[in-house]
């Protein structure tokens, strides 16, 4: 996607994916408070990679969680943060690429977005 750009992020040295105006996606481990949380909830982290994704609100975020809860979940640490969990290898290519674009959209300009997408 234009204007998009791959970079290794400074926690543990993860790929992440971002435009000028913030990151989009990226590879999320789990980090002690994330276990120590899910543990108290009695959850855990799941097997398999984890990519942090962007989403356009909390309602998005939710709606998102709901449909696709066997794919996508949370932590405490991203209450009230845009963003959902997924678990890469339970993600159907087409819902990848969905979250993707739409990740993308809340990043560029709405003049960006119409031409890339044709609108």
């Amino acid at each position: 996607m234009p204007e998009v750009t791959e970079y290794i992020e400074g926690h543990g040295g993860a790929p992440a994916w971002r435009t000028k105006r913030g990151m989009l996606a990226w590879v999320r481990g789990p980090r002690k408070s994330d276990l120590k949380q899910l543990a108290a909830l009695g959850r855990s982290w799941p097997d398999g990679t984890v990519v942090a994704i962007r989403v356009d609100g909390d309602d998005s975020k939710q709606t998102l969680l709901t449909v696709h809860a066997e794919a996508l979940f949370t932590v405490p640490h991203f209450d009230g943060y845009p963003a959902v969990l997924a678990i890469l290898e339970k993600l159907d290519v087409d819902l990848l690429e969905d979250l993707l674009l739409a990740a993308w959209t809340t990043r560029v300009s709405r003049t960006a977005a119409k031409k890339y997408l044709g609108a």
